[in-house]
């Protein structure tokens, strides 16, 4: 693996929510550096680790919850070394009985598959069915790193540009959360 820049010149045998994920942040104009992975999917947090040495980014954990009426849904991005307590998160959002959702309301309103949720999957709910909640520790990281939206690739950009060009672009209003992950 190595890191290269932008988008892939060929993106032939690329899944479509990855082109949609580089177009995106080229029409906003994001540099982001990017490593392919193809033969390593990163589909847990071990892997990610290895992932993220050669992006040189903070492992982060993107967890996908609902509650228990499967009506109210978050996208949660917190440090992956702390640990979570859904009691806290759900304490500190207001919603009670948080878990993690079904993998086919990730693909209804993200377009994601387990072991690919990524902020990024948010450009395809345009209905804004699931809200986005950031633990405060990530905004203290220079460099982002997330999926675009495929867990074969993964991408950095500036942790400025989610939060003043991504988001906006996305008409996303996260939720701040100061998790301790103490029980």
């Amino acid at each position: 693996m190595k890191l290269l820049q932008g988008s892939p010149e060929n993106m032939e045998g690329r899944e479509e929510r990855e082109v949609r994920t580089y177009a995106f942040l080229d029409s906003l104009h994001i540099a982001y550096e990017r490593t392919d992975h193809p033969d390593m999917p990163a589909s847990s947090m071990e892997i990610c680790a290895q992932v993220d040495r050669i992006l040189g980014v903070r492992i982060c954990k993107n967890l996908f919850l609902c509650n228990h009426q499967e009506t109210e849904f978050w996208l949660l991005i917190m440090p992956g070394d702390k640990p979570f307590l859904t009691k806290e998160f759900s304490k500190k959002v207001g919603s009670s009985r948080l878990s993690f959702a079904k993998e086919t309301y990730m693909e209804k309103y993200l377009d994601l598959h387990a072991g690919s949720v990524s902020v990024l999957g948010l450009m395809n709910d345009r209905d804004h069915k699931v809200k986005l909640a950031v633990d405060e520790d990530m905004l203290k990281e220079d460099m982002f790193g997330c999926h675009p939206c495929v867990n074969t690739s993964s991408l950095r950009f500036r942790t400025i540009d989610l939060i003043n060009v991504i988001l906006p672009a996305m008409e996303i209003e996260p939720v701040y959360v100061k998790l301790t992950g103490e029980r």
